[in-house]
């Protein structure tokens, strides 16, 4: 089984996918039992893309823009909402850095939703992705040259180092290692694939191959490797939204489980459970929006306002009608009339804002 781990002596102690099989034998049940269920939403994957094709086109059109803004979203960018649609799906020219950076991430999104087939996992694949999602940067596309820290600050002004990255020297190494690992665990088959590409995910984010941007490219290596072993959701819900919504436990479990992972000494399993948890999740999501496509006018009507009540603060029609795929915006908008009672109002057209001031009692 020798050829099956990593180098130890050329990559030090790095070791997530050499020490995963015994490792297996101590797996939190709660893996186990959220692999059962992934495997079971996936069941009925072939089923929901098979109908309704124009619908779910829909669905990849509104899962395109919500990934492209949460993911970049997560790394401080930030873009007018009511220049969403032009920035992701239009061919003008962006007024700034953050819209260029958001489209680029768009061009990476439909890389891998058209090509992914036809690509390997490689270090001049991940470099490609980067460069999409920093167009125009200097060093885009590019391995990291210098040393690098990940620094945490606290609200008091302090802060501390939370992670020391690899050496810029050793990075293509790594990097190939661990894609050499993960492909050799797949072959070998006794690891479950998800648990493998959960572990690659974080030696990724731990090798932190690039100056700025690994978030990024490591959530679009997520959906490519998804994609790769067959998981399709992806296209139709955001993950990456799935993953904002969450990001005060995914860098919990990321520095939980990056803690001694130079030495080899760190414990997979608090973001392979998370991981698999918003996989889960996106199955979950896609089942939900694929009920939704398929609604009458008044069950339709039910989903908006269960959609209204979950919102905190402001929130646009637009926002309500990325929540509700399948449900056109009059509907949503007869629904707000007739519960005016319920909600205050600011501005008018596209650029009004809603806000809840009291529970829709249906």
């Amino acid at each position: 089984m020798e050829r099956f781990w990593y180098n130890v002596r050329a990559v030090e102690r790095m070791k997530s996918f050499s020490d995963i099989l015994p490792k297996l034998e101590s797996m939190p049940l709660v893996v186990t039992w959220t692999l059962q269920s992934i495997a079971e939403k996936r069941g009925c994957q072939e089923l929901y893309t098979r109908q309704s094709p124009d619908k779910l086109r829909r669905l990849r059109e509104y899962a395109m823009i919500e990934s492209a803004v949460a993911s970049n979203r997560i790394e401080g960018v930030e873009v007018d909402q009511d220049r969403v649609g032009t920035i992701v799906f239009g061919n003008g020219i962006m007024k700034d850095r953050d819209e260029e950076e958001v489209r680029g991430y768009r061009r990476a999104l439909e890389l891998i939703h058209t090509s992914s087939g036809d690509l390997p996992l490689s270090v001049e694949m991940i470099c490609r992705l980067h460069a999409l999602t920093r167009p125009s940067i200097w060093d885009s596309g590019k391995i990291r040259e210098k040393e690098c820290e990940i620094i945490q600050t606290y609200p008091d002004g302090t802060s501390r180092v939370r992670f020391r990255a690899i050496a810029p020297s050793k990075i293509r190494e790594y990097l190939e290692r661990a894609i050499e690992g993960y492909e050799n665990i797949l072959r070998d088959a006794r690891i479950p694939a998800l648990v493998a590409l959960a572990a690659f995910n974080l030696d990724f984010l731990c090798i932190h191959p690039f100056r700025d941007g690994n978030g990024r490219v490591s959530r679009l290596l997520l959906l490519f490797m998804l994609y790769h072993l067959g998981y399709e959701a992806g296209r139709y819900v955001s993950m990456e939204r799935l993953i904002e919504l969450s990001k005060d436990r995914y860098y919990e479990t990321l520095e939980k489980s990056s803690a001694s992972w130079h030495e080899g000494k760190h414990d997979i399993w608090p973001y392979v459970e998370y991981l698999l948890f918003t996989i889960d999740e996106l199955y979950q999501g896609f089942q939900q929006r694929f009920l939704q496509l398929t609604t009458r006018r008044g069950e339709k009507s039910t989903s908006v306002i269960e959609v209204l009540n979950a919102q905190e603060g402001e929130f646009t029609v637009r926002q309500i009608e990325f929540a509700c795929p399948g449900v056109s915006r009059e509907t949503i908008k007869a629904v707000l009339k007739k519960h005016a009672d319920c909600f205050a109002c600011t501005g008018h057209g596209v650029s009004a804002r809603w806000r809840r001031i009291k529970e829709i009692i249906s």
